[in-house]
C-alpha cells in the first residue's frame, strides 16, 4: 500500500515552467512562455540580467555576441542586445499576469527593476524572487511585497536545516528552493513547521513530480510542462516511485 501523501502549504503546488518550459521551445522566449501557459502551467520561471540602460532582460547567461565579442548585458543598452531577448515588461505584455512568476536574479542589480516592472503590471503579489545570497535576500525583504525565495542546497546550510528554517521565518523569507534530489518528506515537514514553503527544481519526470508532491512540496520547476501537470494530477503515488520520506534522484531528461 503506498504511503499517505504529506500535506503541503499550497494546494495544488505551483507548476513552474523552467525557462518557460524549455522542452517545448527556445529558452526564455515569449513564444515559449505563452505556450507553457496555454498548456496549463500555473507558473513561469525565468532568469534576469540588467541592461546598461536599466531594463530587466530575460536570458539564462546574460551575454550576447556584439561585433564579434561576447558582451555582458550590463555593458549594452537594450536596443543593442537585440529584440530576440525579451524584457520583463515584454513578458507581461505578451502573457498577462494570471500566473506565478519565479525570477532567478542572476544579476542582483536587476532586483529593483524587476520589482518595478511587476508593480507596474499589478503583479508584485505573484512574483517570487530567487537568490542564494542570504544577506541580499534579507535586504530585499524590506524593499518589496513580493515573495522572497532562498535558492540553495542542503549541504550549504552549515547551521543545519532547522536553524535555517527558523532564520527564514524570523527574516520573512517565504520559501526555500532545493534541487529535487535534496528533498525528503521529513525535510519538507520541518520547513512547513516554520510555515515556510518548499520548492523543488530539476523535476523532469512525471513519477518524480508525483513523489515530490506527495512529500508535501509547494512548487515544482521542470522543463516539461506536460510531465509536471501529469504528475500533479496523479491520484496516488505510482507503484515503485519513492515514498514520501525518501530522497528522489533525478535522471537526465
Amino acid at each position: 500500500m503506498p504511503p499517505q501523501p504529506l500535506p503541503s502549504l499550497r494546494t495544488p503546488p505551483i507548476a513552474f515552467a523552467h525557462r518557460g518550459g524549455r522542452a517545448h521551445g527556445p529558452d526564455n522566449s515569449l513564444d515559449t512562455f505563452t505556450l507553457a501557459l496555454d498548456m496549463g502551467a500555473t507558473g513561469l520561471e525565468t532568469d534576469v540580467w540588467l541592461s546598461q540602460d536599466g531594463h530587466p532582460m530575460l536570458d539564462h547567461d546574460g551575454v550576447v555576441w556584439h561585433r564579434g565579442v561576447r558582451r555582458p548585458f550590463s555593458s549594452l543598452q537594450r536596443e543593442r542586445i537585440g529584440d530576440g531577448i525579451p524584457t520583463l515588461a515584454d513578458m507581461y505584455q505578451a502573457c498577462g499576469t494570471d500566473f506565478e512568476l519565479s525570477v532567478d536574479l542572476k544579476d542582483p542589480a536587476a532586483a529593483d527593476s524587476v520589482i518595478s516592472a511587476a508593480r507596474a503590471a499589478g503583479a508584485e503579489d505573484r512574483l517570487w524572487l530567487c537568490q542564494g545570497d542570504w544577506d541580499f535576500l534579507v535586504d530585499l525583504r524590506g524593499r518589496t511585497s513580493a515573495h522572497i525565495v532562498d535558492s540553495t542546497r542542503v549541504r550549504r546550510m552549515k547551521e543545519g536545516p532547522e536553524r535555517r528554517a527558523a532564520a527564514m521565518a524570523s527574516a520573512g523569507i517565504d520559501a526555500v528552493n532545493l534541487p529535487a534530489k535534496d528533498w525528503t518528506g521529513g525535510l519538507a515537514a520541518l520547513f512547513h513547521r516554520f510555515e515556510r514553503l518548499c520548492f523543488g527544481w530539476d523535476v523532469q519526470h512525471t513519477r518524480l513530480t508525483t513523489a515530490l508532491r506527495d512529500m508535501g512540496l509547494d512548487g515544482l520547476y521542470g522543463d516539461h510542462v506536460d510531465r509536471l501537470l501529469a504528475g500533479l494530477a496523479s491520484s496516488k503515488t505510482p507503484e515503485g516511485s519513492a515514498p514520501a520520506g525518501d530522497i528522489c534522484e533525478t535522471q537526465p531528461a
